[in-house]
This record gives structure tokens, C-alpha cells and sequence, in this order.
């Protein structure tokens, strides 16, 4: 569940030579990823400023997008991505889902944030799929037929998340973290793995999760 490839269309296009000073993930039509600090168009070529240093040009039609590293409102993030039943029904399908499987909705979103970026057509290059970034095997597991459908992935992701939340009693760090590093490295290493990739997600998952509620406990007091 690492290292999307996104192969629908980019959140936020190219225009014109501008640089966006939050926009530092460069999506290429191979399907490749590049971090970068900034960016501008030469002559049809798009020069990205690397991260980790240097530079490398790209064909403009070669580019998909660019997108921000860290999105900031997982809302704004739903209406980007292009589900097929629109944002508020995807929003919906989730917050359904969640409930009826006694998830927290706000931490299923989370998790598809992370995960996907809301893409339901999102694969990694080790075959996950889907809004919930699902491994083959564990879809069969669940009788998810088709991965990339949001409806059965959300279904089948929320009842994996379920199972993991009951397999460590409530305790929603280590379930997380075997969702991500998978329930060996949890058992391994007798809670949430050192690795810090898996450290990083269930931190990201967690935080999204919480800043999503008191951002709409914001907006109910303000409505009352």
C-alpha cells in the first residue's frame, strides 16, 4: 500500500509557466512520481526543481500535473478526485459504510486520504487497488470482486480495518499499522513496527482523522 501510481487526472494541472509554492509532486504519464521544490516552463519543457537536488526537464505533454505534497482539506480533496457518483455521494458511501460497520467515518476517510488521494482507480506498483489501496489477496479474503469499484473497496477495506481494530482490542495505532505494514511486522516488533514509513502513516492517518472532526465540530457550532 505504498507509492501510488494516480492514473486519473491530476488535482491541480499546469498553467503557463507559473510555480505554485505548495505544489511539490510531480505526476509524469509513465506513472512516475518526482518530489519537487519548484518548477517553470521553458520553450514547451517543464524544468523541476528536485528536492534532493538538481534538475530535470520534461516534455510538457509529458506532465500530468502537479499536485501539493500534504492536502490540506480532506474535503477539497474528495471534490478533486473523480468518483464516478460525484464527491457528496462518494462522502456519503463512506460515512454509510463506516457507520454500519461501527468505524469511525472520519477515520475510514483518513485512511482513503492517505491511501489514495480519494482515486478509486489508484494502483501501487505492488498491485493494491483502490480508494482503500486493497492487495489482491486481501480482496479475495474480504469477496471483494473488483478493487477498483468504490463501493465494494470501501466495503471491503472498512470490514479489514473492522478486523484489525478487534484483532488489537481497540487499539487503533497498532491496527493501522498493520494495515500498512501488514499483521507480521505488528506481531514482530510487539506494537507499531520501526519503520518510519509505517511510524509516518499511522501519524498522518491519525492526524487527518482528528483535524477532518474538529473541523466539522467547527462548522456544526458555528451553524447552531
Amino acid at each position: 500500500m505504498r507509492h501510488l501510481i494516480v492514473r486519473s487526472v491530476a488535482v491541480l494541472i499546469l498553467a503557463g509557466g507559473a510555480s505554485a509554492a505548495r505544489a511539490d509532486i510531480a505526476l509524469l504519464k509513465t506513472g512516475a512520481t518526482l518530489k519537487v521544490a519548484a518548477y517553470h516552463v521553458e520553450n514547451g519543457t517543464v524544468v523541476l526543481d528536485l528536492k534532493g537536488g538538481g534538475q530535470v526537464g520534461v516534455a510538457e505533454s509529458e506532465v500530468r500535473g502537479i499536485v501539493p505534497d500534504e492536502v490540506q482539506d480532506v474535503l477539497d480533496e474528495i471534490a478533486a478526485a473523480p468518483a464516478p457518483a460525484g464527491p457528496a455521494e462518494l462522502a456519503a458511501l463512506i460515512t454509510e459504510t463506516a457507520r454500519r460497520h461501527g468505524v469511525d467515518p472520519e477515520l475510514v476517510r483518513a485512511v482513503i486520504s492517505v491511501e489514495s488521494a480519494f482515486h478509486p482507480d489508484a494502483v501501487s506498483p505492488k498491485g493494491a487497488q483502490g480508494l482503500m489501496q486493497l492487495m489482491p489477496a486481501t480482496a479475495r479474503s474480504l469477496g471483494v470482486k473488483d478493487s477498483l469499484d468504490p463501493a465494494s473497496n470501501v466495503e471491503g477495506g472498512t470490514r479489514h480495518l473492522r478486523a484489525l481494530i478487534d484483532r488489537y482490542h481497540g487499539d487503533v495505532k497498532r491496527a493501522l499499522a498493520a494495515y500498512n505494514a501488514g499483521e507480521g511486522a505488528v506481531a514482530r516488533h510487539g506494537g507499531v513496527p520501526p519503520y518510519p514509513e509505517t511510524q509516518a502513516y499511522v501519524d498522518k492517518v491519525l492526524e487527518r482523522a482528528q483535524t477532518t472532526r474538529a473541523s466539522e465540530s467547527s462548522h456544526g457550532s458555528a451553524s447552531r
